[in-house]
């Protein structure tokens, strides 16, 4: 009996959008779903060295929840480029100055590095409200 492995070729198979309410639902829950439907592995033609992914669309980004102490605790650091130019941001104050961030910053480092990587990140759209322009797609909506 002879087996054969599947492997995708882009472009041979349809995109489909995916809409997750974030509401009251904690980060990395769903940054960790939303990554997987990006990459593609909740389809059975996944294959890791091409784009099988889907689209995501996340609303009520700045309603997100986390756990234990992390809107104080945790801290998202980034550089100026500047010589002492290290600033650190507590998770509480970036949810205040930047609503989307967190959540951006969750999905994306979930997602490897690499040309790939780098245009699957792509494919999500993260807004603060309940409001998305992206109903002519017509997302699925998907529970987390």
């Amino acid at each position: 009996m002879e087996q054969k492995s599947y492997i995708a070729k882009a472009g041979t198979f349809e995109k489909k959008y995916y809409l997750i309410d974030a509401k009251d639902k904690v980060l990395g829950r769903v940054a960790a779903k939303a990554a997987t439907i990006l990459r593609g592995k909740h389809k059975k033609i996944y294959t890791p060295n091409v784009d099988t992914g889907d689209y995501v669309i996340i609303i009520n980004a700045d309603k997100i929840r986390v756990t234990g102490r992390k809107l104080e605790d945790k801290e998202y650091q980034y550089f100026t480029g500047y010589p002492s130019g290290r600033r650190v941001i507590p998770l509480g104050e970036l949810m205040k100055k930047k609503p989307t961030q967190a959540m951006l910053l969750a999905v994306t480092r979930m997602i490897p590095n690499g040309p790939l990587g780098y245009k699957i990140r792509t494919n999500v759209r993260i807004y603060a409200g309940d409001k998305h322009p992206h109903k002519a797609q017509k997302p699925i909506p998907l529970a987390v």
